[in-house]
């Protein structure tokens, strides 16, 4: 429970999210379900997968350097 209440655990749980939602972006039956909203609290899942997918590859990189740090560095 270590991670979820530092730093390195909030990064790690914006990265995932972050990569789900740019997931979910290509599926159309979850797409038309969690990112039809733009505005208010259900925007936030469209923000990121527009983050997502926008920046795929600066967001594949970190998703590699975190993963690199969590397993070796930590």
């Amino acid at each position: 429970f270590y991670i979820v209440y530092s730093f390195d655990g909030i990064l790690a749980f914006g990265l995932l999210f972050i990569c789900t939602c740019a997931y979910f972006k290509k599926v159309p039956r979850l797409n038309n379900w969690l990112l039809s909203e733009k505005k208010g609290v259900w925007g936030v899942f469209y923000k990121a997968a527009v983050i997502g997918t926008r920046l795929h590859i600066a967001v594949a990189l970190s998703c590699l350097a975190m993963a690199f740090y969590i397993v070796f560095l930590k």
